[in-house]
């Protein structure tokens, strides 16, 4: 960050405009993501739940008691995107029309928390792979969620009404998954992200191309909003939509000396220096994106994801690098 912005990167919710908030959880590693509330005239909108129905809970009773805004009030929710750090206390809002790009809802169906839940329970047992998900997910919950579908899908971009107040939803996907969503407040000059931005966190590419990951910065750029909520870590600016192309343009090129020279995913994840992005949190993501990019290099389609050596090559990256 530049430091432009007020807002410190704790707990909890954060007023960032007339009717606009961020609900942040440090510290913005796996699991640990932001929502948004806009709120005018008696409506109200939830960009995003959180991993479990507990987090989701507590942050539903912040914002009754913050803001003046009940579960049950909340007229509509916006899942930017499929993953279930932003979808798994859907149901909580129970009155809520659910939003999503028709891509994230496809995405929702074919992963249900039920699967996550199981894989936990089994992670005990799976060595240095369970040690990993453990690490990383173990504080969540995935018994106790409330998954909802969308009950409304769009495509390219939907624009809608919370009481005077504009929000427009631009489709910006495939990128971080196959159908990511910014929300945009222009009367606010406020942009929620969803996990297009990591901020001080390494960006995860499931879904790429990476070409379409940085438009989709151009886009948040080109709306020059003041108040950028990220999908995980603190408030951000212009600068902070930069540095993630910056990595995201590194981490390609980087990939590309490698896949023309022949080396696999593991040795190229492996050999990579992160540069100026080896503080960022999570780093061992590279073992996704360099996946994810040899795929795109090979004209090949990103799907059928061998999802479990995937994370099996990010805890063998994670343990090298601490030891």
């Amino acid at each position: 960050m530049s430091g432009k912005t007020p807002w410190t990167f704790q707990k909890g919710l954060h007023q960032t405009g007339n009717g606009t908030y961020a609900y942040l959880q440090p510290d913005g590693g796996w699991g640990w993501s932001n929502a948004g509330l806009i709120v005018d005239s008696g409506q109200s909108l939830l960009v995003d739940t959180l991993f479990d129905a507990s987090l989701t809970r507590d942050m539903l009773t912040t914002m009754q008691d913050a803001a003046g805004v009940r579960a049950e009030d909340i007229g509509v929710v916006v899942n930017t995107h499929a993953n279930g750090d932003h979808t798994h206390g859907n149901g909580l809002c129970c009155n809520a029309e659910i939003i999503a790009s028709e891509s994230s809802k496809a995405e929702m169906a074919e992963f249900p928390p039920e699967m996550l839940a199981e894989l936990m329970e089994a992670a005990p047992a799976m060595g240095l792979l369970g040690t990993y998900l453990l690490d990383i997910f173990g504080q969540f919950n995935f018994r106790d969620v409330a998954e909802k579908l969308p009950t409304k899908t769009f495509c390219g971009r939907h624009d809608l009404m919370v009481g005077n107040k504009t929000v427009e939803l631009h489709e910006v996907g495939p990128a971080h998954t196959a159908g990511d969503v910014i929300a945009h407040v222009p009367g606010e000059r406020t942009v929620y992200t969803g996990d297009i931005l990591f901020i001080d966190g390494t960006p995860i590419m499931w879904a790429g191309p990476v070409s379409n990951w940085i438009k989709a910065c151009d886009k948040i750029i080109a709306l020059d909003p003041e108040v950028i909520v990220p999908g995980h870590g603190p408030i951000t600016d212009l600068a902070g939509v930069r540095r993630v192309q910056d990595y995201l343009r590194y981490i390609a090129a980087e990939a590309r000396k490698r896949y023309d020279a022949g080396l696999g995913v593991r040795d190229a994840a492996h050999d990579i220096a992160l540069s100026d992005f080896d503080s960022w949190l999570d780093a061992e993501r590279i073992a996704v994106n360099v996946s994810t990019l040899y795929r795109e290099f090979a004209g090949e389609e990103n799907n059928d994801l061998d999802v479990p050596a995937l994370f099996g090559l990010m805890a063998e990256i994670r343990q090298s690098r601490r030891s």
